[in-house]
């Protein structure tokens, strides 16, 4: 587990818990900070602070002080959440392709 404001951008990670006060608590949690939300680093300020992070289709600038004080965890592999059989996904591809003609 880490905090958010040490992601690089590109990355990406799982929200566990707000540490800030509870009225920020609350505003955050409005523009989709919420937990098991899937957080993106997209951009930085040249000089390193605001950082913009990509939660629920918005774009949220936060100051390095608050993301210091949200907890995030690495998100699961995409596999895992969505196993395959072997068998069947090679066998399936011919099919799906002629079914997007």
């Amino acid at each position: 587990m880490s905090v958010l404001s040490q992601l690089k951008v590109g990355e990406s990670g799982v929200l566990v818990a707000l540490d800030l006060r509870e009225s920020v608590q609350n505003h955050l949690m409005h523009m989709g900070f919420v937990p098991d939300a899937l957080v993106t680093v997209l951009r930085r300020a040249p000089a390193g602070d605001p950082t913009v992070y990509g939660v629920d289709g918005m774009e949220i600038a936060l100051r390095h002080e608050t993301a210091e004080a949200i907890r995030v965890r690495q998100p699961e592999a995409l596999d895992e959440k969505l196993p395959v059989a072997a068998d069947t996904q090679d066998a399936d591809a011919p099919e799906l392709l002629e079914a997007s003609r």
